[in-house]
């Protein structure tokens, strides 16, 4: 983490000025899937804990630039700013609808930005919470001082809704949240600790092949699964059960604080039973770990920050508390930041 000093310059605190977030308006219900697939409301909801998701509408312009770019919209509002305030634009996403150009240099004309910085991150599910981390020290080592961090995907576009795709067309949604990150002398605000790690020997249990040299080694490659998420859900299910509660724990012996300590817990949303197991193992009250997987599936990079928005618009999270974002996903990625607002 940078000391946010250079020569000549006070120190800088970073604070999170404004939040945003976007949903498409189809809701694709569990009723909905049991017309598509062999599937049931009760077993979903009794594995996942979902109930329905949101999906966009690619006949009606839907896509992942254009909900990045309402939630964006959205969090300048909160912010009192103007796109053209903003020095740079971060989009996490791992639904680009092209390679090139990045996504955030759409967003960046969706808004009006000018010719502010404009880059793509991808780390699958944990692209908001390494955004985070990127964008502070960017601020604190003090070349930017207005940051628009957006995670945003519309995984949708990656799903086959027949039986041969049920076992992740179920979990997944379209979403975008954003905040706007902003310099402040206030140096108390900011990270406290952070963590990013990836484990690229499990790149095989979440990928989305585009190719059939894209195929792991031993697997067929099979032309009907290209452009489709292919995931091993058990061995996903065990890397976050075990991860989940280590990088909690580290990232609290990092910062020198106990898990009571933190206000609190916004987690990524893949599972309702991995979110419970972890608060129970740490002692969290109920009311420290947000969930709102029932509403909108798992939204990738957009999770932590759609629960975020929720909870600042709610008054469940304000100024002067401990904030812990925490996610994982493919890659295999996992990462955490811990803040001080």
């Amino acid at each position: 983490m940078s000391s946010g000093t250079t020569s000549g310059r006070r120190p800088i605190g970073v604070r999170i000025a404004g939040t945003g977030s976007a949903l498409p308006d189809r809701r694709l219900t569990n009723a909905d899937l049991e017309k598509l697939m062999t599937t049931s409301d009760e077993w979903i909801v009794q594995r996942t804990g979902i109930r329905e998701r949101r999906i966009i509408d690619r006949s009606q312009g839907g896509s992942t630039s254009q909900l990045a770019a309402d939630a964006l919209k959205a969090a300048l509002a909160d912010a009192r700013l103007q796109a053209t305030d903003l020095d740079l634009i971060i989009v996490a996403t791992m639904t680009a609808e092209m390679s090139c150009p990045a996504s955030a240099s759409l967003v960046a004309n969706m808004v009006g930005a000018g010719n502010c910085g404009a880059f793509d991150l991808t780390a699958a599910c944990s692209g908001f919470v390494y955004g985070l981390n990127v964008a502070h020290d960017l601020i604190k080592g003090g070349s930017y001082r207005t940051i628009g961090l957006i995670g945003a995907d519309a995984l949708s576009t990656l799903m086959d809704y027949s039986d041969a795709g049920r076992s992740t067309a179920i979990i997944f949604g379209d979403a975008a949240g954003a905040v706007i990150l902003k310099a402040t002398d206030d140096t108390s605000k900011g990270l406290l600790a952070q963590a990013m790690h990836s484990d690229g020997k499990g790149w095989k249990e979440i990928y989305v092949p585009r190719c059939a040299q894209d195929f792991p080694p031993g697997v067929e490659a099979d032309a009907g699964k290209f452009d489709h998420v292919q995931m091993n859900g058990a061995s996903v299910f065990k890397f976050a059960v075990g991860t989940f509660p280590e990088l909690i724990e580290q990232t609290l012996e990092s910062a020198k604080v106990a898990a009571t300590d933190i206000d609190m817990y916004v987690c990524h949303q893949s599972n309702h039973r991995i979110l419970t197991a972890a608060r129970e193992r740490f002692g969290v009250a109920e009311d420290k770990l947000y969930i709102n997987i029932d509403r909108y599936g798992n939204t990738v990079a957009a999770s932590v920050p759609l629960c975020f928005d929720e909870l600042r618009k709610s008054g469940r999270v304000r100024d002067g508390q401990k904030v812990m974002f925490v996610a994982f996903g493919g890659g295999l990625t996992w990462g955490s930041s811990l803040w001080q607002l």
